[in-house]
């Protein structure tokens, strides 16, 4: 009797049963089969899909006239317009890896990064021109500069010889490109913020960008032609793979230069929008807008928000809008989101704040994340299903990065164990969502109880008076650690320091109370998360117990 598996004779992987994945097939698709559906809106110039197909085409076929190709890196310090999105299909095309650049960070971080991904060419928005000048002067080996000239942005300087429409002039017309011969190659390169210290160089693969593009989708039910406004940068771990997603479903890209809420519900009501992503300080920026602003919105408009999580005041304040809230969470290293907080079917009986109260979760893992798991750092053990006794969240999977550039050492010590650490800590419920309670070093020990900054966050921004809070650590010498709050009122209204701390009083366990509170602005990252680290420099330097608000 034969030995040999039956399923292995004469059944071989073949042209015909097999492709590699790619999300440049979703474009092509897109192009061929809805070719006059609008693709992208930017101000009064429109494209449809069979245009932008041509046009990414054109781009990549003018850069592999330039020599580009598999391997090398182009860098686009691009706003959320057309030549952005495209570059996410003509970069990829010639087998290069596209590296957004985060168009907040000074001309220092951006030459570090030029330098670090050794990009050949750059393509830079006017509007950043003097961020790129003073970075070209920096870089060690200077890349070819392009310029991207919006008609629709008359500020700024043009550095480079040739613009972005003239190198699509130089583009072959009969080009096309939508397959690839290993989904494990490259397709992006994102830095993170590197907020203590210089940035990580993140690695996506054309199959994780495939995968998590259509996840995106499925958790969000984003079907056939939705209008999507870019309130989210495309350069934050590539719009979170929504250029690509969008293309898989045909769906109608409205461009956004500057998040403003005028803008945002302009956008909405002239356009139709039925989907946009963000941060909850973008939602909360919507939540607290003029009212008059918010008439006259009669579709549909669901929201997917991520970043810090967002307290449950903020997803209730846009339920109340009639915005319908959808809750993930991700990191740089998981191509963006790669957990939901699906909701119930049950959920839906509940009041909008006890159902926000659920929605707040992290959640669990995407449809197509393989595996999330919250356990003990260092035994790798999971936690009881408790929603109290606190573990690191997990992933592993095809949702998660190729690994650090040029990093080996921090690359293996993220993948230790055969997981991801994401080095956020959470807490598992009963029901396998989970919550996170803090980033492991943004956790308070006071007195040898651990208190959660996300928790004290979450009650003050059900205040009605505050827009914005962080609270973090600060060094008592009685009880080692204790909550400082940092607190930003919303205009027009006033709060003192002790009407703040009686309201906690009533909401918090007394260690919890914040013992020392800073009325002001707070500070952020260039991607709007709070920069936790400069609140606490700034937490050490007060010495009174409580610092009344000026």
């Amino acid at each position: 009797m034969s030995t040999t598996n039956i399923y292995e004779q004469h059944l071989d992987q073949n042209e015909a049963n097999f492709t590699a994945l790619t999300p440049l097939s979703f474009l092509e698709r897109a192009a061929s089969v809805y070719p006059n559906k609008l693709s992208l809106i930017h101000g009064d110039t429109t494209y449809t899909w069979s245009e932008t197909y041509k046009r990414c085409c054109l781009l990549a076929s003018a850069l592999l006239k330039m020599g580009i190709g598999k391997g090398d890196t182009v860098s686009f310090m691009g706003a959320n317009t057309p030549e952005t999105f495209e570059a996410h299909f003509g970069v990829p095309m010639t087998g290069a890896i596209l590296n957004a650049l985060n168009v907040r960070l000074d001309a220092k971080a951006i030459a570090f990064i030029l330098d670090h991904a050794e990009t050949k060419v750059l393509f830079t928005d006017k509007e950043y021109s003097d961020t790129i000048k003073a970075a070209i002067e920096l870089v060690k080996v200077k890349p070819v500069v392009i310029d991207i000239d919006d008609p629709y942005f008359n500020q700024g300087e043009l550095l480079g010889e040739k613009n972005y429409e003239d190198i699509l002039k130089e583009g072959d017309d009969s080009y096309e490109c939508f397959h690839i011969e290993d989904e494990w190659q490259a397709i992006s390169l994102n830095y993170t913020s590197g907020t203590t210290g210089d940035p990580k160089g993140v690695v996506f693969h054309h199959r994780g960008a495939y995968l998590n593009a259509i996840s995106n989708n499925m958790c969000w039910e984003l079907t056939a032609h939705p209008v999507y406004l870019w309130t989210l940068p495309m350069f934050h771990c590539n719009g979170w793979c929504f250029p690509w997603g969008l293309a898989a479903v045909t769906g109608t890209s409205v461009c956004l230069r500057h998040v403003r809420d005028v803008a945002i519900f302009d956008a909405i009501k002239k356009h139709g929008v039925t989907h946009f992503c963000g941060a909850p300080v973008v939602l909360n920026t919507l939540v607290n807008a003029a009212d008059e602003l918010k008439q006259g919105i009669e579709q549909k408009v669901s929201a997917m928000t991520a970043g810090a999580a967002p307290p449950a005041a903020v997803i209730a304040g846009m339920e109340n809008m009639g915005f319908a809230v959808t809750h993930v969470y991700g990191l740089t290293e998981t191509y963006g989101p790669c957990v939901v907080c699906a909701p119930q079917e049950e959920w839906a009986e509940l009041s909008v704040d006890d159902r926000a109260e659920l929605l707040a979760r992290q959640g669990v893992r995407a449809p197509l994340q393989d595996e999330m798991m919250v356990a003990d750092p260092e035994t790798l053990v999971p936690v009881p299903k408790d929603g109290k006794t606190m573990g690191e969240i997990f992933m592993r999977g095809n949702l998660v990065m190729k690994g650090y550039l040029k990093n080996k050492k921090t690359t293996e010590a993220s993948f230790e164990g055969g997981w991801f650490h994401s080095g956020d800590l959470a807490v598992w419920y009963e029901d396998g969502y989970a919550q996170i309670k803090d980033r492991s070093k943004d956790i308070i020990i006071s007195g040898g109880e651990n208190i959660s900054s996300l928790e004290v966050e979450s009650v003050l921004f059900k205040h009605p008076s505050i827009l914005e809070a962080a609270v973090v650590a600060s060094s008592d010498e009685k009880w080692g650690e204790v909550p400082c709050a940092f607190v930003s009122l919303k205009s027009g209204h006033e709060l003192s320091v002790e009407e703040l701390i009686a309201y906690c009083r009533e909401e918090l366990a007394g260690f919890k109370i914040p013992k020392k509170v800073i009325f002001g602005p707070i500070d952020k990252t260039s991607t709007g998360k709070v920069q936790k680290y400069l609140l606490r420099e700034k937490a050490e330097k007060v010495d009174k117990a409580v610092l009344k608000k000026a």
